[in-house]
């Protein structure tokens, strides 16, 4: 009896420590926050309630001129105070036309969605605010007015993405009015509000800024993010978080490199062997119906999702039925060894350009890509890293050649190399109903200097810049008015700065690219510097790239944000400052993706978020 009451005893101990340390943990926080001098970083101090000093969440919604939004606005005036409401006072009311309603309503949906995910203990499903009985937070509402004028729902490079979003509060009601020429210019105008709001943890509702004034449009018509899906196989629950990650940094395009040599994920209702031959395995295969719902997901968040496919290098393992069905072989040297003989990464392949059967094939690829991913305003042939030697020591390619007098040089090689890629454009617009739309294509041996205008046609062709920034070609390009897109890897390309996956040491596109590069990374400053005089509209923009052959679900956020947040601001605001100014507004901007589900990586001590600017050199 004396040991049970010793055990019990110490039971009751136990218990009254885990109470008091629950208690202890409830309490508020010994620290407030005011806004510096000049509209200066939030100030840490402690909170003796006398300077009436705020959470250090209402504080960043309302110090400096731009608050707590990324990428920062034209421009905004923001409000010093902030009221506080419930979700569930939300009402809208839309004067727009009967599509674009519909598809605001489903922004709408995200947006109520967004702005729940910043209390700390959401989950979906569950009543976050039952508890609150506060008669002034329950009397308050959220009316958004929109008004778009225009009938678009189809993201093109002319697009009007531009937005004002006027708050103001006048008694219980805080009024949002959205005007945009465009759903996607008001889509933008919600990600900008639900920015002005946040969690209240004093009285556990939401609170808003009390008044705004933001005007708004991009620098650039493409501001896109690359996300291989070949060499290592991404879910598509992974490519909707990477697509809301997007909306939240307002980038609008998702570049699918949905195919490789690696891999043939994409299943073909007409050739099903593709994905048979192709894929890793059959639970990681994109159906169509996987397809359209992901042009669905990106167009509610505006994002156009352009597809990839590369050609006529960057092609193999798929494409290995041909022979026992009567096709022949569709593609050559598909696995070949010593891969460094023949392509640029193991394994290797090319298509076949002395088989005719191979544009067969290939139109009718096009032709089921152009129905999933419907309607197409752009669309990327790849070609990149075109290997001579592979085609050269084929003999079935080399008698063509010679068979029709092409010859067997380099240049020989370049032009039927352009004359395919003609081909297929032209398979390409047949496949769209005759409707011609712009074709990308990467910067290659097609496109150094003094051949680009030789091979192709700069009103049908888009070039795809992937070398260093600092590459005359660029100036060339531009001044033969050619259309731009930057993707340079010396800032770019995020799976730069790992361990070499062939062989040892760092992979060939050391060192890794931080934010701040990625920031830093002008594409007009670029151009400046390349060439006397250009049309700044020949440069539609950039993406940031993420190749996978070191990445897949398990850390494709964190490789890919907050540095595409970085990303984000350069190709919206294109600021005419370097990183430092941004620097406290990203961190809290990685803060906010989190909250939202994405798992981006830590780029400071959570110090550093509280105490503004102590962390800069």
């Amino acid at each position: 009896m004396i040991g049970i009451r010793a055990h019990l005893g110490q039971f009751i101990c136990i218990l009254l420590l885990v109470q008091q340390s629950l208690a202890f943990f409830s309490l508020p926080s010994p620290w407030g926050y005011r806004c510096g001098p000049q509209g200066g970083p939030c100030i840490k101090e402690e909170n003796s309630a006398v300077f009436g000093l705020t959470t250090l969440a209402e504080c960043k919604l309302t110090c400096g001129p731009h608050g707590a939004l990324w990428p920062k606005p034209n421009s905004a005036e923001l409000g010093k105070e902030v009221v506080k409401f419930l979700p569930k006072n939300i009402s809208q009311r839309m004067s727009a036309h009967l599509e674009v309603s519909n598809l605001l309503e489903e922004a709408l949906s995200i947006f109520k969605k967004n702005i729940e995910q910043y209390h700390p203990e959401y989950s979906s499903g569950m009543d976050l605010w039952e508890n609150i009985k506060n008669p002034k937070i329950l009397a308050r509402s959220l009316f958004l007015d929109f008004t778009v004028s225009g009938m678009d729902t189809q993201l093109t490079l002319e697009t009007d993405e531009s937005y004002t979003l006027a708050v103001l509060t006048n008694g219980n009601q805080t009024t949002a009015t959205i005007i945009a020429a465009s759903f996607f210019g008001a889509r933008h105008a919600l990600e900008t509000l639900s920015q002005l709001i946040d969690h209240d943890e004093i009285t556990g509702s939401l609170m808003i800024v009390s008044s705004a004034m933001i005007s708004d449009s991009p620098a650039f018509p493409y501001r896109g993010i690359l996300l291989d899906t070949s060499r290592n196989f991404i879910s598509v629950r992974a490519i909707e978080r990477t697509l809301d990650a997007m909306a939240a940094n307002k980038l609008n395009t998702f570049h699918w490199h949905i195919t490789d040599s690696h891999s043939f994920p994409l299943y073909l209702t007409s050739l099903p062997k593709m994905a048979y031959y192709g894929a890793y395995s059959s639970s990681q295969i994109y159906y169509p119906a996987d397809v359209k719902h992901v042009v669905n997901y990106g167009r509610v968040r505006g994002i156009r999702i352009m597809p990839e496919f590369e050609a006529p290098t960057h092609v193999g393992n798929g494409f290995q039925w041909g022979p026992q069905n009567g096709l022949g072989n569709l593609a050559v040297c598909v696995n070949k060894e010593p891969w460094l003989s023949y392509c640029a990464e193991p394994p290797c392949g090319q298509l076949n350009l002395a088989n005719p059967k191979m544009y067969d094939i290939l139109g009718q690829i096009y032709k089921e890509m152009v129905e999933f991913f419907s309607p197409i305003d752009l669309f990327h042939h790849g070609g990149s890293e075109v290997n001579l030697n592979c085609w050269n020591t084929t003999d079935e390619i080399t008698n063509w050649m010679t068979e029709n007098g092409y010859g067997l040089d380099d240049n020989a090689y370049y032009k039927q190399w352009s004359v395919f890629q003609e081909k297929a454009h032209q398979l390409l617009t047949a496949a769209n109903k005759g409707k011609k739309v712009p074709a990308i294509l990467w910067t290659s041996n097609l496109t150094v200097a003094g051949r680009a205008d030789q091979y192709l046609n700069a009103q049908d062709y888009i070039l795809h810049i992937w070398k260093q920034g600092y590459d005359p070609l660029i100036g060339e390009l531009l001044d033969k008015k050619f259309r731009v897109i930057f993707t340079n890897y010396d800032h770019w390309f995020l799976d730069c700065g790992f361990g070499a996956w062939v062989g040892e040491g760092n992979n060939w596109c050391s060192p890794y690219n931080s934010w701040q590069k990625v920031y830093d990374n002008s594409p007009l400053k670029l151009a400046t510097n390349l060439t006397a005089s250009f049309d700044p509209k020949l440069v539609l923009g950039g993406e940031a790239a993420l190749w996978t052959e070191q990445a897949d679900d398990a850390v494709v956020d964190s490789r890919i944000w907050p540095r595409g947040a970085a990303l984000g601001e350069r190709l919206w605001s294109n600021p005419d400052h370097n990183w430092e100014p941004a620097e406290v507004r990203l961190v809290h901007q990685r803060q906010r993706l989190v909250k939202r589900g994405i798992e981006a990586d830590r780029i400071q001590p959570q110090w550093c978020h509280q105490n503004e600017g102590l962390c800069s050199v």
